[in-house]
């Protein structure tokens, strides 16, 4: 198939064979492991179609849905709704739903937003080309979404949605902790993990491709390995990893703090392109919420795991967060995460509200809390947080950082350092008097920090 011309509400089959490329818009919404599903759909439909940063100017609209909690449920519906009235304001003619909402609302989906021609799961993107001429050959709505227990794990080219010198490597896919909370296991599968040659392979092209960063991403990375290879891996994956000329960071993301284990940090201490920084989901440190919540933990265990981390990784930055007003959170629950922040002091946290979600065992508890307690939890913690944030960015005050380049803005250069996360944590502002080129990295030393950012100088002009 070497296009699709559409044209009209009644697509023929023969506009199939046409010589002209038209064009695919992608709006992707929701995490990082679905950003990655997006540039694989993208890649997938890069030889049959021009892809396109703005749905103004699509005659596919293709809307990668998240489905975890409420306000992203809502976010992917009114995202559909909006991409439908281009159907009648703008170019579009074809428009497709994927990913976790439709995996987990598929029929109640189809009734509810007619407007949507094809629907696709979350492991469906093979067959969406397959999808398309469906559709055109006259099946207003194909639908298929496959078993959770499927072993089907997306992999293939991708179109980068992230600048070009950053991008994020999914080494694995579902999960099978079942926190109370959680629906993403029923969404996603069990967990399995990417044969290591796979992920070596894809992270050489990115790298031949002018990556400088490969951040690691999965529900729960340390568990990487355990599955194909009968033990936790991924100390041996970022190993190999680091092998690539290329690459100067590895990064990586989502770490159960009760399944990381003495190689790996062995591994972090003395691997020079592992960024030292860690996430760790800790989600509550009350025992008792976290036994409600179903995590294989304790408060004693995640103090253990954070002490040995900071002693053995020197500079280690960590990031966590936690989840509020959990059914039978009282006071006195809510009072040990502040104790604890204040006390351990974690260099970065996100704060969520709880989300009852249905078929989740957590939805069917007592105690559920009411969602003006939620909020005040959530921001009393955060503003605590930010007092805390604010005392730790004047201890890098005087200290000199390797800087990835990510923009300019005309006055000043925008870059993270090896603390730093792209889109979830803070930039580092500093001006120079050669130009620099996005994606080269330059030595910066800082001197001012403001309520999200640093400001830094110069050290060396010389870029690497």
């Amino acid at each position: 198939m070497s296009g699709i011309k559409i044209e009209t509400e009644n697509i023929k089959e023969k506009d199939i064979n046409t010589s002209t490329k038209y064009k695919v818009g992608m709006v992707s919404l929701g995490c990082d492991k679905n950003r990655v599903d997006s540039e694989i759909i993208l890649g997938k439909m890069s030889n049959e179609y021009e892809i396109t940063s703005d749905p103004k100017n699509a005659d596919i609209i293709i809307v990668n849905t998240c489905g975890f909690i409420e306000s992203a449920k809502q976010e992917s519906i009114d995202t559909i709704l909006e991409m439908a009235d281009y159907k009648i304001n703008y170019k579009c003619k074809l428009l497709i739903a994927t990913g976790c909402l439709t995996q987990r609302y598929g029929e109640e989906l189809r009734k509810l937003i007619p407007e949507i021609d094809i629907m696709l799961g979350v492991n469906d993107y093979n067959k969406i080309n397959e999808f398309i001429t469906d559709f055109i050959e006259g099946n207003k709505m194909a639908l298929e979404l496959l078993n959770y227990s499927d072993e089907n794990i997306n992999e293939g080219k991708r179109i980068l949605t992230t600048q070009k010198e950053s991008a994020y490597i999914r080494i694995a896919e579902g999960c099978n902790n079942f926190c109370t909370y959680c629906i993403i296991p029923k969404i996603r599968g069990k967990f399995r993990s990417r044969k290591m040659e796979n992920i070596i392979n894809e992270a050489k092209d990115l790298s031949d491709n002018g990556v400088k960063e490969i951040i690691l991403i999965a529900q729960d990375t340390t568990l990487y390995g355990s599955d194909i290879y009968e033990k936790k891996s991924l100390h041996l994956l970022i190993r190999e990893l680091s092998k690539i000329d290329g690459i100067k960071w590895i990064r990586i993301l989502y770490c159960y703090p009760e399944e990381i284990y003495d190689e790996l940090i062995d591994e972090m201490a003395i691997n020079e392109k592992v960024a030292k920084y860690l996430d760790l989901p800790i989600q509550h440190i009350s025992d008792k919420i976290l036994k409600l919540m179903g995590r294989k933990t304790s408060k004693q265990d995640i103090i253990n795991t954070i002490s040995k981390l900071r002693e053995k990784v020197l500079g280690i930055v960590l990031r966590t967060t936690f989840i509020v007003g959990f059914p039978k959170e009282t006071d006195e629950d809510f009072n040990e995460i502040i104790n604890f922040i204040k006390e351990y002091k974690i260099d970065k946290v996100g704060v969520f509200t709880y989300s009852q979600e249905e078929d989740t065992p957590a939805a069917k508890m007592e105690g559920q809390i009411i969602e003006e307690t939620k909020k005040k939890r959530e921001e009393k913690l955060m503003l605590i947080q930010k007092d805390i944030s604010e005392e730790i960015n004047k201890l890098k005050i005087g200290k000199v950082y390797d800087i990835l380049v990510e923009a300019y803005d005309g006055e000043y250069y925008h870059g993270r350092s090896y603390e730093m996360a792209p889109d979830i944590d803070a930039n580092v502002l500093f001006k120079s008097s050669k130009k620099i080129n996005v994606g080269e990295f330059i030595k910066v030393k800082i001197i001012e920090n403001t309520d999200y950012d640093l400001v830094g100088v110069v050290v060396d002009e010389s870029c690497k």
